[in-house]
């Protein structure tokens, strides 16, 4: 959905509380990680819903297209109120973003990592992209071993580890820092492990060290580094480093079109603004 979803309906009945259980059927928040903070951040439930804007994060650029919008809400992947705060006074980033929010009667709220996990969530709608096959989450989740943290899954065929990073590339919207490979680019791969959104915590899982090469963002000097030696000694994973923004920025477009046809009379809609913190790279 490249622009979002407008209903053809006179007008829509909906209410914010409306959205709230929608949103808590396809991600219940007892599938969030027990450091996230996920759910409604600011707003009324009977507030009226009549269009929401979906974005990967609640920035300053974000919450201007949501309020010259006109939305009713704005629904971000990364939660607002992650870390504590102690004030939501104006001169703070949070704060004024808050404050403008509330001033224009648009509500906010999150679904972090209960939207990483289900089908249709973050990692899976990256594998999907990426044609794995037999896809399943590197954790699964107890109650539901079809949903889980992260995926692993096999190509149809197997490609060279430059022709995989190259895909990646083609699946992802543009940033600064692109798409970073660390390991041969001849090397072959066929059984990929990938997490949507930071996943160094997961180098050392058997699956990951399982596979050909492992996909994720925000890969830190010392753990990649660890991983790769490992994998020299004893073998293990290529790695493919890709901006957080952008693998998770992939999972909006579908999530918009479930709350569309569940909610019918409420105008759903993709920010494309890239919210990826970096803007250029130079080289020596």
């Amino acid at each position: 959905m490249a622009s979002g979803t407008r209903s053809t309906s006179p007008g829509s009945s909906s209410t914010l509380a409306d959205l709230r259980r929608t949103a808590e059927a396809f991600w219940p928040a007892s599938t969030a990680e027990s450091w996230d903070r996920v759910g409604l951040v600011s707003g009324r439930d009977y507030a009226p819903l009549r269009r929401v804007l979906l974005a990967v994060d609640a920035v300053a650029g974000t919450v201007d297209e949501a309020v010259a919008w006109g939305a009713d809400a704005l629904l971000t992947h990364h939660p607002l109120l992650l870390r504590g705060i102690h004030t939501v006074a104006e001169d703070t980033a949070k704060g004024a973003l808050l404050a403008r929010l509330i001033r224009a009667d648009c509500a906010l709220l999150a679904a972090h990592t209960n939207a990483d996990q289900p089908e249709g969530g973050v990692s899976d709608v990256i594998a999907r992209r990426l044609g794995l096959a037999g896809a399943a989450p590197i954790v699964p989740l107890a109650a539901d071993p079809a949903s889980g943290i992260g995926r692993v899954g096999a190509l149809d065929a197997p490609v060279a580890l430059r022709t995989f990073a190259a895909r990646v590339a083609a699946i992802l919207p543009d940033t600064a820092s692109g798409v970073r490979v660390a390991g041969d680019p001849d090397r072959v791969v066929r059984r990929v492990a990938l997490l949507g959104g930071a996943g160094d915590s997961l180098l050392d899982h058997p699956a990951v060290r399982a596979s050909d090469v492992y996909l994720t963002s925000d890969l830190r000097h010392h753990p990649a580094q660890e991983s790769l030696e490992l994998s020299a000694a004893v073998g293990g994973p290529a790695l493919v480093d890709v901006a957080h923004w952008a693998s998770e920025s992939l999972w909006l477009d579908g999530a918009a079109e479930r709350l569309a046809a569940a909610l019918p009379g409420v105008e759903f809609r993709v920010s494309r603004i890239r919210t990826d913190p970096w803007d250029f790279v130079v080289h020596g």
